[in-house]
């Protein structure tokens, strides 16, 4: 049986990439409430870019470093970056499960994009689903609402990011190698977080902390590579519905790490967010098929 042969087994790492990415994000936010942003990202990507060169340069060596499109990826390193800094920043106002449904936008924004940007034929269905996905942000960040303050756009501004980083990340697949796009961002984002450093980190932290702070690095590499395993078991529109399992995990991280409860008009918004997501992802793959 051939690996493109075990779409359940592809299913199976994107739920744990998920579990993973949500279990950083809590931990980012409970670092964040005590330690310096820039110091948190800057461990959380030093930590991945150290971790990378042990498992791979042994057997990539200087490939690891090669690239055919030099430019784009310093576009998707900063892409990458811009979303560290704004979604682990909004962290520290927003809850964790809002925050990352607002995140998943980012497939609706890809839609946006490829229309407006790339010329892509957009169907009618998919353009409603685009327009449902904010209508679901509305229902989150509502006039009067908890969340009706400005840290919002954190999120908001996260989400455009990754969708101009998932289609920097589609061009770039067709070039060059997995490992080299995902080395060159966290190096990219080590070397920029390193001049802002000065004067943005503290050496009293307890032991725990620092333990917190160096898996940050680890969670992110390994749910990165997770993903990227899983896409050679089975195709991105069938696991696509899949990632929509992480804001559930987040909604079950914050509510056991930080006893937050979503009330009924966030639920309503997050169902209706997903629900425009699964059905453009639906849209996409007919389209193709």
């Amino acid at each position: 049986m051939n690996s493109a042969s075990k779409p359940l087994y592809g299913i199976f790492l994107v739920l744990c990439a998920g579990i993973l990415l949500a279990s950083h994000d809590g931990v980012s936010k409970y670092l964040t409430q005590f330690y310096p942003l820039i110091m948190v990202i800057w461990l959380r990507y030093f930590v991945q870019t150290l971790a990378m060169i042990v498992l791979f340069f042994p057997t990539m060596r200087w490939a690891i470093l090669r690239t055919r499109r030099p430019w784009l990826q310093v576009l998707r390193a900063i892409s990458l970056l811009s979303i560290s800094l704004l979604f682990i920043g909004g962290l520290r106002y927003i809850p964790l499960g809002e925050a990352t449904a607002v995140m998943f936008l980012a497939p609706l924004i890809v839609t946006l994009l490829s229309a407006l940007v790339l010329h892509e034929q957009v169907s009618k269905g998919q353009w409603l689903a685009v327009g449902l996905g904010f209508v679901g942000v509305l229902f989150i960040v509502r006039p009067g609402g908890a969340l009706f303050t400005p840290a919002i756009l954190f999120p908001v501004c996260a989400s455009f990011c990754f969708a101009v980083y998932q289609l920097i990340t589609r061009r770039l697949a067709s070039t060059d190698h997995a490992v080299t796009s995902n080395f060159l961002s966290g190096l990219f984002g080590t070397l920029v977080l390193t001049t802002l450093l000065p004067g943005q980190y503290t050496l009293a932290v307890p032991t725990a902390d620092w333990l917190l702070m160096l898996l940050l690095g680890l969670l992110a590499m390994t749910a990165h590579m997770l993903l990227t395993m899983a896409l050679k078991y089975s195709s991105a529109a069938t696991l696509a519905p899949f990632t929509y399992a992480q804001i559930v995990f987040a909604g079950v991280v914050g509510y056991f790490a930080f006893a937050h409860t979503p009330d009924l008009w966030a639920v309503l918004g997050v169902l209706i967010i997903s629900g425009s997501g699964l059905a453009v992802a639906y849209l996409q793959h007919h389209a193709r098929a």
